[in-house]
């Protein structure tokens, strides 16, 4: 039987947010002060540094039990063993993804509206990934914010795992979290943090704060 994965913390990478440092070096930061999943997010590499991205990943995540979910690319996932894969709207739909990468998978799905969330109600998910909550700098061109209220409305409607994403940092996670989340997704408020393990100690207490 699988462990149920913890999305409390969840890592999103960013190499160019992360510069110069290696995004190996700030996941391993990250893990260290509290980031209980990592996704990583590669749209400019190529396939083959893609895998060996993840694999290095995959060698400091595993024996800490920290899931690996790669963004969009079920292709290395498989590749390099990863423990599952995040998508959009727009990218592999995730009955097909379930197909491909088994029962034991963990499959992720971004929703942006309230509509897009209900009609994922039925589908093979094991969390919804739901934002922006906030307008996020690292996503200028996303869908509006939901806010606060809607991602309450949302947990009211729905048992699904819900990891809220878009502007979340250590000022206000406490009250995400207080919303309905069941964990929260960052980007910049780890990659772009001057020291990750610090930052994601304080993400840590933050959400720690509210029993979910």
């Amino acid at each position: 039987m699988r462990r149920a994965p913890d999305f409390s913390l969840y890592l999103v990478t960013d190499r160019r947010l992360a510069a110069p440092r290696t995004i190996e070096g700030v996941v391993a930061a990250a893990v260290r002060g509290g980031v209980t999943a990592v996704q990583l997010r590669e749209k400019d590499c190529s396939t083959r540094e893609f895998v060996e991205v993840a694999r290095k990943l995959k060698e400091t995540l595993a024996p800490l039990a920290v899931p690996l979910i790669i963004n969009d690319r079920a292709d290395v996932a498989l590749a390099m063993g990863a423990d599952g894969v995040h998508v959009g709207q727009s990218d592999m739909h995730c009955r097909d993804l379930r197909r491909l990468l088994g029962p034991h998978a963990i499959v992720g799905l971004s929703v942006e509206t309230p509509e897009q969330a209900e009609r994922a109600a039925s589908l093979p998910v094991d969390y919804l990934a739901v934002g922006p909550i906030f307008s996020s700098p690292t996503k200028p061109d996303a869908a509006p914010a939901w806010g606060l209220e809607k991602l309450s409305e949302l947990r009211r409607h729905t048992s699904q795992i819900l990891v809220a994403i878009g502007g979340i940092h250590a000022g206000n996670a406490r009250e995400v979290i207080a919303a309905g989340a069941n964990g929260i997704a960052v980007v910049s408020a780890i990659c772009a943090a001057t020291d990750p393990e610090q930052a994601a100690r304080d993400l840590r207490r933050e959400i720690s704060r509210r029993t979910f």
